[in-house]
């Protein structure tokens, strides 16, 4: 669960790492995204916190977050 309207924090985590972000490739992803955000701002109390930003460079996770959810059994990670 993720509340968008939180800047720099999920749940407990707190700081940029935790920052909700949309990151886009194309201007139609760009326009898609922005007004997918303002169609759920009506839904909240508070004003939607995540960021929407250019593409620029990915990295890719370290091995223990690759395949995350079908290394997770009942709740708890296997590594």
């Amino acid at each position: 669960m993720h509340d968008p309207t939180q800047l720099n924090r999920q749940g407990s985590d707190v700081g940029t790492n935790y920052r909700s972000a949309i990151f886009v490739t194309t201007p139609k992803q760009y326009d898609n995204a922005l007004n997918y955000i303002n169609k759920k701002a009506v839904e909240y109390d508070s004003k939607i916190a995540t960021e929407l930003n250019d593409f620029e460079n990915f990295y890719p996770a370290v091995e223990y977050h690759q395949s995350y959810i079908a290394k997770k059994r009942e709740g708890v990670l296997v590594i």
